[in-house]
């Protein structure tokens, strides 16, 4: 019999697979899997091991493939960059800010801007930390350099009801045209430094205004909006609602004609097993794909959906990119693999059960098509359809049409499946934002005159005829 544990070894001594050993600590750094030359920084997945110039490299080739195949971004278009100050959006801005300068390669041919929401009064902040975390933020806007808007989550309250309607399409597949952009904006730019050799961005000059707080009443109500709502999953919803219409507007009244966010392979993965708790399985390719555009005339596309957090983490880390909202850097990631599987198994999805045929056919909150084929048989109808109108009280805005218009029940055809569970946890009606109640009203009064346009030559038919 051998002796398995006896220092000479045994039959046992090396069962272990060599990549779980544990390397001694006199060994020699690991080679950096691309060049073979550098020493390894970091370590993204089992055997990709990276030096810093190599792994930059990689960083930005990501980005710019992601543009590169699939081809939604024509040169000379104005592109919206929504900014949170956090890791990932943050990175977005650096390599769009690289690939804009003179000295890249093969140069990105946008014309960026940036926005950034403030979320701070439902997020616990008082008045003096907000002030601080917008004036941390607009320094790091300015030296970008490029047009930027700060806007605050109160100003939702205030969008028109028509930020719910979508708006006109674009051309759809770019074909040749897309290359006659390309070659029309190479000559421009040729025209232009050859008229000027300046380095100035357009809108670069265009004085931002000053970081001011909303009136203290319109905080009180967005508070009380949120403060109705019942679980933190409708919350995080609600937000989530009213920061992409509040973009959205921002984007039609700027003239910007795409979105990008900074949504990471991570926070990808996580939305899609949320959107399937929630039971928004039909919405998965437009919700969490690069490109969403149910909106019509604004698209939003997510090219940081390929770089998982730590990624992320690691270059922001290693060359200094500056964000508002600075959490702990993670040294590994929770269960990276389940992480890939979850996001490749939404890139198969298709986006075609999210598009609506007709505006009647559009969910309310999350403008996707309505998913209620056999609407008897949801659990959702009896806990909802049966509830009474509720009284209009002071909350309730001026132009408020009769209280049939204003009751729960009038509401539930509006919505899909997946709002319908959040639409249950919202509050009152009366602390809606006003533009969610004036689009509803205004749909519920169509139907109810295409209801009536068709009962009417039933009744004046003569008994008679046949």
């Amino acid at each position: 019999m051998c002796e398995a544990a006896g220092d000479d070894g045994g039959c046992g001594a090396d069962t272990a697979p060599a990549r779980r050993r544990r390397a001694p600590a006199h060994s020699h750094p690991r080679p950096c899997v691309k060049c073979g030359q550098g020493s390894a920084a970091l370590v993204i997945r089992l055997g990709d091991a990276f030096c810093r110039g190599c792994f930059r490299e990689y960083f930005v080739h990501k980005f710019r493939a992601m543009l590169g195949k699939n081809r939604v971004i024509f040169p000379g278009e104005k592109v919206l960059l929504a900014l949170s100050g956090g890791p990932a959006s943050s990175a977005m801005l650096r390599q769009v800010q690289e690939g804009l300068s003179r000295e890249t390669a093969k140069r990105l041919r946008f014309v960026p801007g940036l926005i950034y929401v403030d979320e701070g009064a439902v997020r616990g902040q008082s008045a003096a930390q907000r002030e601080q975390s917008l004036a941390r933020m607009e320094t790091l806007l300015q030296a970008t350099g490029f047009p930027y808007h700060l806007a605050h989550l109160e100003q939702a309250l205030e969008l028109p009801a028509s930020i719910l309607r979508p708006g006109p399409g674009g051309s759809g597949e770019p074909g040749p045209s897309y290359k006659e952009a390309v070659e029309g904006f190479i000559q421009q730019q040729r025209q232009e430094r050859d008229r000027d050799s300046g380095t100035s961005l357009p809108g670069q000059d265009m004085p931002p205004a000053a970081p001011r707080l909303p009136a203290a009443a319109r905080t009180q109500e967005l508070l009380r909006l949120f403060e109705a709502v019942e679980t933190s999953t409708a919350r995080e919803e609600l937000l989530q609602m009213l920061r992409t219409h509040l973009i959205l507007q921002t984007a039609r009244t700027r003239g910007y004609a795409k979105v990008m966010t900074g949504e990471s392979c991570t926070r990808v993965a996580i939305k899609l097993l949320t959107n399937l708790a929630l039971g928004r399985g039909a919405f998965l390719a437009v919700d969490t794909g690069f490109v969403d555009n149910r909106h019509g005339d604004v698209m939003v596309v997510r090219p940081m959906r390929e770089y998982m957090a730590k990624e992320i983490a690691f270059y922001n880390h290693f060359f200094d990119i500056p964000t508002v909202i600075a959490p702990p850097l993670p040294t590994k990631e929770d269960f990276p693999s389940t992480i890939s599987t979850v996001y490749r198994t939404g890139e198969k999805l298709s986006p075609a059960p999210a598009k609506a045929s007709s505006e009647s056919q559009r969910c309310l909150l999350c403008l996707c098509a309505l998913d209620i084929a056999g609407e008897e048989e949801l659990a959702l109808e009896p806990t909802l359809i049966m509830e009474e109108p509720e009284p209009a009280g002071d909350g309730c805005c001026q132009d408020a049409p009769a209280a049939g218009a204003e009751s729960r029940a009038a509401f539930i055809p509006l919505l899909c499946y997946s709002c319908r569970l959040t639409f249950k946890e919202l509050g009152p009606l009366a602390t809606l934002p006003p533009y969610v109640r004036a689009e509803a009203q205004r749909r519920i009064r169509r139907a109810e005159m295409n209801q009536q346009s068709q009962e009417v030559p039933l009744e004046d038919e003569e008994p008679g005829k046949s």
